[in-house]
């Protein structure tokens, strides 16, 4: 390519440097009517349909544009730079490209060099090059454009940089007067700053252009209103950046033409800087429109593989890869499990073929729950040989990408590193379109579920956590077949209520011996009702034990109650608040259950007695007596307390019924006279929330409410209000 520039007097020089200020500047003022400027330009464009793939030849100008500057980037001279730059640029398309458009380049440097020396006005030079383009694309002049610009612009700073060391480039640069003009560097550098800032706005508008060409057609069009907008306003984009690569390469062929003697003036930095603001703008709003286009294909991508994974649900497969993949990475270039036991990334196909448990949750997961869970977890591993088959659980978080911080940062990796079993190497790796799924099919609302596949991928339970909160590894394979089968055999006994979390109950079930466990946040009731109970049972000569169990909230408030009782000996009680929140998670689970499984409202007494249990649970206070194994009477704290009162009225009919009948005879009088409400609370944080309830005491449909809460486990002063 010809790349010498021809020679001009030095006076001709300043004058066309003069009058390309005074040209370019008067231009700027008289065509304010960019309509008219612009449907000149448009008026030139006629494609002839041949695509040219400007990516490769717009790196390769980069990289020239980078490095030719008066400080260079060492970052871009490493080893790898260079790589890179060879693997693109020795393609063999890309070589190809070259020899076609070597000549229009060549043609375009020329033309811009002439009509610079010859101080042609900066629109009408901008047009020239226009006419020589007519069948491009519009990226496509702007880079071949920009890569003609690049050829003189490099051959001026290479000279520059190695003149001082290499002969040839010296002799060179003495003819261009090299030498001179860096001399002048200091007071030329506000010339070379805005060159260099001009530059680079170029550049980035360039890359705006070509991203717009490289949207998927698949899922952009005219229709979409920024894309039309942008291709609207790409024409101007492309004209004033050409444009400026105008002004950019009449700075450069004047210092060389004119040397030392070429005026240092303020005025061109200023319209140079011009020139850059200008292009800035054009390219915000080139950027806001690129930003709603690729916002726009995200959405329809997501639909697209938001159905795609529904479809695949809905097939029958030969093991559970395809499912496991489009949940979690699709791709096979990075290992995307942490294996909790050796802390060492694996390859999802360590999950083929076995029953994969999805424990999906967010960062807010509480330490009972991974501390209960992981001791399920572990109870099972030890004892798999009684198990059909191995099962494996895989923690899936669901973060919000708006939302990233070095807190969130910490705690994912905290909760991470404390799991035992498989997590998924990082929240980022789960696709929009799959938290979309999870939300929506299978209505995680932020607390955590289990989704169990079937080695073929088939959802066989959409949320197991309840039934392994209530059975634990027996529940295995934690399909909802073995849920009902479960419930089937179950029957209301305290074993129900208290199984697998102490083992003192336990004893005492076996040992036949009167039970009471009782709940609330009163710690006067629990004084009143634990001594009450202790007398009517020296009373009646029966052996007696209570626990206390707390309340399903109001954390603060327990530790104070267990207080009260374990300083004053009222009873036996919890310590570990851990066993109190597994006692209440394990009797909610069980109402989730039945509303995972549709059987809410069956004619089942034993589910009217859980609902009974946490209806009281929310009114106050409540008490359950048993006789061993066997529930004798459940009741709210009012009924039970009065009932134990009133022992002088039904105390002749313990020797006769039994200490247990009577006792639920009496207090089955008492409800009937005061029946307390009945209430339930549905957090909406709750996957599935039932439509309607009917009340366990009445069996009517209760009324449903919309309710704001705000629970605090600390006193808040009155002052505050």
């Amino acid at each position: 390519m010809a790349s010498g520039l021809p020679f001009r007097h030095p006076a001709q020089g300043f004058n066309a440097s003069q009058q390309l200020i005074k040209s370019d500047r008067g231009s700027m003022l008289t065509m304010s009517d960019d309509n008219v400027m612009m449907k000149q330009i448009v008026g030139t464009h006629a494609p002839d349909g041949r695509e040219v793939d400007v990516k490769p030849l717009l790196h390769l100008v980069e990289d020239i544009l980078k490095r030719a500057t008066q400080q260079i980037d060492t970052s871009l001279t490493t080893s790898q730079a260079h790589a890179e730059l060879e693997d693109k640029t020795h393609q063999v398309n890309f070589v190809s490209m070259l020899d076609a458009l070597s000549y229009t380049i060549d043609r375009i440097s020329c033309e811009i060099a002439y009509k610079s020396l010859d101080g042609t006005d900066a629109h009408a030079t901008t047009v020239s090059l226009f006419n020589m383009l007519p069948s491009y694309s519009w990226d496509a002049k702007l880079v071949l454009t920009l890569a003609a610009f690049a050829l003189n612009y490099g051959e001026f700073w290479l000279l520059a940089q190695i003149y001082s060391s290499n002969q040839l480039a010296k002799s060179m640069a003495i003819l261009r007067q090299l030498p001179s003009i860096m001399e002048q560097s200091g007071p030329l550098k506000p010339r070379f700053d805005a060159i260099d800032n001009l530059i680079k706005v170029m550049m980035d508008v360039a890359r705006c252009v070509v991203e717009f060409k490289d949207l998927p057609p698949a899922y952009i069009s005219n229709e979409v209103p920024a894309w039309s907008t942008a291709m609207a306003h790409i024409p101007t984009a492309v004209y004033w950046t050409m444009r400026s690569v105008v002004a950019c390469a009449a700075q450069i062929t004047n210092l060389t033409t004119m040397g030392h003697e070429f005026s240092i003036s303020i005025t061109v930095a200023w319209e140079l800087s011009n020139l850059a603001h200008k292009l800035s703008n054009i390219l915000d709003h080139l950027r806001k429109q690129l930003d709603t286009c690729y916002h726009y294909i995200d959405e329809k991508r997501n639909v697209e593989s938001f159905q795609m994974l529904k479809n695949l649900f809905e097939m029958i497969h030969i093991d559970n890869m395809k499912v496991l993949k489009a949940l979690i990475y699709a791709k096979d270039d990075i290992l995307p499990l942490i294996d909790g036991s050796s802390k060492k990334r694996v390859h999802l196909d360590v999950l083929r073929r076995k029953n994969v448990l999805l424990l999906i949750s967010g960062l807010d997961m509480s330490n009972d729950e991974l501390s209960i869970l992981e001791q399920i977890y572990n109870e099972s591993r030890h004892h798999e040989a009684r198990l059909n088959s191995q099962y494996e659980v895989v923690w899936v978080p669901i973060v919000d990408r708006s939302v990233q911080s070095d807190a969130m940062k910490e705690k994912f990796e905290s909760m991470q590193s404390s799991m035992p079993w498989y997590t998924v190497y990082h929240p980022s790796l789960i696709e929009k379109a799959v938290i979309k799924f999870i939300k929506e099919v299978w209505h995680f609302r932020n607390k955590p579920i289990l989704v169990v596949l079937d080695p073929q991928g088939k959802v066989v339970s959409p949320n197991a956590l309840h039934m392994m909160w209530i059975w634990g590894s027996s529940a295995f394979p934690f399909t909802s077949l073995r849920e009902e089968s479960l419930w089937r055999d179950e029957t209301w006994r305290l074993e129900l209520l208290v199984d697998g979390i102490d083992p003192v109950i336990l004893n005492w079930i076996k040992e036949g011996k009167y039970i009471f466990l009782y709940g609330g946040d009163d710690d006067e009731w629990a004084r009143k009702f634990t001594n009450t109970a202790r007398a009517v049972a020296q009373a009646a000569r029966i052996p007696l034990e209570m626990v206390y169990v707390g309340k399903s909230s109001k954390r603060e408030k327990i530790r104070r109650v267990i207080a009260t009782i374990t300083v004053e000996k009222l009873s036996f009680v919890w310590q570990d608040l851990t066993m109190i929140w597994f006692f209440w998670t394990r009797l909610e689970s069980m109402l989730y259950s039945k509303i995972q499984l549709g059987r809410l409202d069956d004619h089942d007494p034993m589910m009217q007695e859980i609902k009974k249990l946490l209806s009281y649970d929310r009114e106050g206070g409540w008490a359950v007596l048993s006789k061993g194994s066997n529930v004798v009477a459940n009741g709210h704290r009012t009924t039970v307390l009065q009932t134990l009162l009133e022992y002088d009225m039904w105390k002749d009919q313990v020797p006769v019924k039994g200490f247990d009948l009577a006792f639920q005879d009496h207090q089955g009088r008492i409800h009937d006279i005061s029946r307390p409400c009945c209430r339930f609370d549905f957090p909406m944080t709750t996957g599935r929330i039932p439509e309607t309830m009917k009340c366990p005491e009445c069996n009517r449909t209760m009324e449903k409410f919309s309710t704001f809460l705000c629970c605090h486990d600390e006193v808040i002063p009155d002052e505050l209000f």
